[in-house]
Order: structure tokens, then sequence, then C-alpha cells
């Protein structure tokens, strides 16, 4: 067999079990479609990727850095979408967001935190307090003042956090040269939604955002690997949420370095000055990439 039909053949087989992992092709029912056979159950080892050991001596180098991904962003959308509840998708289609809030109310994910450095833990509870706002209208008020039991329905108003008012996320992670292979690598730490502050949802003008929860990465992983995010360019090879982290298919802007001013923020020190700021950001990504190209300019 020549190597023209050698490789035919490769990508026949591959295709196959591409098609074969969603059962798109083979399934009698739509209620077939993306499930696997138990055959295929059984021998299935889908699992993460685990990460490797790296003793503290094989560091040479460690930035830890705080990035924000921007959900508005193209590239960041498999984040983002679908957002839309009334719209009936595959079971498998669900938003970042909700993958967390759902693994976080399952107790599926219990390495939650009130801040990135992952000293004090959240509950569902204390999160939930941050989801939902009840209020009632004057006309309620008026009513209560007449004399009434009770608030007709339809003078409260109950604003709720939803997947569509997600606004971006924050990443914790650290970029260390690992002197035993000569590489510079990244690892994920933490990851959390920015959300608007319930509280002020209903004025634009004095809307404000607020970090919802922290999550300890590599807890979350099995998770994330059997959530699933849209893949664009092969829908029958959709990506998994911890495959799409921990390979960076997003664009982030750092907006914090481990310093010793206290870990301050760029915005500290670069008040007012937006453009400043990017370019402080640019800054500091370029000066842990050139730590890499220096280790091999001779």
């Amino acid at each position: 067999m020549n190597w023209r039909n050698f490789l035919i053949v490769t990508l026949v087989c591959v295709s196959s079990s591409i098609f074969a992992q969603s059962n798109l092709l083979n399934a009698k029912t739509p209620d077939e479609i993306g499930k696997k056979t138990q055959a295929e159950l059984n021998a299935d080892n889908d699992k993460p990727l685990p990460y490797g050991y790296v003793a503290d001596r094989d560091m040479f180098m460690s930035k830890t850095v705080w990035e924000l991904i921007d959900i508005n962003q193209r590239v960041n959308f498999p984040l983002y979408f679908p957002v839309d509840e009334g719209v009936e998708l595959s079971a498998d289609r669900k938003p970042l967001y909700a993958v967390l809030m759902n693994a976080i109310k399952d107790k599926k994910i219990t390495e939650v935190y009130d801040s990135g450095y992952f000293t004090a833990k959240k509950t569902y509870e204390e999160i939930e307090k941050s989801l939902v706002f009840i209020d009632t209208l004057d006309q309620g008020i008026e009513e209560l003042n007449s004399g009434a039991k009770s608030v007709s329905p339809e003078f409260i108003v109950k604003t709720e956090i939803k997947p569509i008012d997600v606004a971006g996320y924050r990443v914790k992670g650290c970029w260390y040269f690992d002197k035993r292979q000569g590489e510079l690598k990244y690892r994920l730490l933490g990851i959390c939604p920015v959300v608007p502050d319930v509280y002020t949802m209903g004025n634009e003008a004095t809307k404000e955002y607020i970090d919802l929860f922290w999550i300890y990465f590599p807890a979350a992983r099995d998770v994330l690997h059997g959530a699933k995010a849209f893949n664009d360019r092969n829908s029958s090879m959709p990506f998994t949420f911890d495959h799409l982290l921990n390979a960076r298919r997003f664009n982030g802007t750092i907006y914090l370095e481990e310093n010793v001013y206290g870990d301050r923020e760029i915005k500290d020190y670069m008040k007012e000055n937006s453009l400043m700021q990017l370019l402080e950001s640019e800054r500091v990504k370029e000066k842990i990439r050139n730590f890499e190209h220096d280790m091999w300019n001779y």
C-alpha cells in the first residue's frame, strides 16, 4: 500500500470515528443522537489529560497574572453562547456560566471561593443571594398602606442574573519556565464570572459589576471536561471547556500581576487612562514572553 492509499484509509477511519462519537448518522430517532452504545461506554476512557508533576526546583521562573476575558470579543463567544433560554438546543449545548452554576448547585464543584487567593470558601446559598433581587413598586407600598394584606403580583419586580447578563470572566494563571524541558508553560489556576450587581441592574448609569465567585480550576476539570463548547469548524467534534481553557483558546487582557505593592492592579497606577492601561498590559505580556526568548539568545 502506497502512502496515498494509506492516507485515504486513515482519513476515512478518523472521520468514521468522529461521526460515531455523536451517533449523528446512525440514529434512527432524534433521541438517539449524541448517545453512545453500551460497548462504547464501557470502552470509553475519556478523562481530562492529567497535569504533569512540576517540582519547585524545576521552575526557573514563574509569574502569576490575572486576566479579564471580554465576552463581547468574537473569539470568546464559545464561553458565552447559547444564552437564549427559550430556544430548544441539545442537552450538551450550555454556556460556561450555566455549567459552573449547575455544578456548584449539585455539589459537583466544591472548591468555590470569594477571591482569587482561595482563602475563604463560598457556598451556593451565599452565591444565590447575589443572583436575585425582589423589589416592591411604589404602587405596591401604597396598596399595603391602604390596608391590603398582601401586594399584588404586578407590583412586585424580580430581577435575576441569567447567562445573558454575564459580562466576562476573570482568570488567574501562572506562567513558568520549565528548565527541564526548556519551555515556557502556562497553568490555569482559577476562573471567575463577572456579572452585574443585581441591585444596580435597573439603572444603566449606576450599573456596577462584581466578581460572583472564584473556582479553583484544577478541582473543576472533570466537570468542565464533560461539558462541550461549540466548534464552528467541525460540529461533530466539539471542544470541552477544559480543553478550551487549558489550550488558551480565548483572548484575555492582563489587569494584574503579582507585585511588591500588595498586588495592586494596573488601573491603580495607570489611573483614568485606558490606553496606558492597555499598553501596560501588553508590556507585562511581552516581559513574560521575552524571558523565554532571552533564554535561547546566545
